[in-house]
């Protein structure tokens, strides 16, 4: 029987003491996370369109102007052909 083997072999299930490890500054990583320019971009965007008003003042005024004053005319055609226009393409 080969000694030297044994030894490499006992030295292999022997127990060791387990190791202190020291907490530097420079090893602590902790989770960060960096949003990226396009989306910092989109909520600029979207913080503007919630601030915006969904009704534009000023066609609403311009129509009702033109209501009360009697020149808002609808042609019965124009009304038809918007009709067919969102059927036809509601469709294909």
């Amino acid at each position: 029987m080969r000694i030297d083997a044994l030894n490499q072999v006992s030295q292999l299930y022997q127990t060791s003491k387990p190791k202190k490890v020291l907490k530097n500054k420079e090893n602590d990583t902790s989770d960060k996370f960096e949003i990226s320019q396009s989306a910092k971009d989109y909520q600029t965007a979207k913080a503007a369109v919630k601030t915006s008003s969904d009704i534009r003042e000023d066609k609403v005024a311009e129509l009702k102007e033109a209501v009360t004053s009697g020149a808002y005319n609808v042609s019965a055609a124009e009304i038809a052909d918007k009709m067919i226009g969102k059927y036809f393409d509601s469709i294909f």
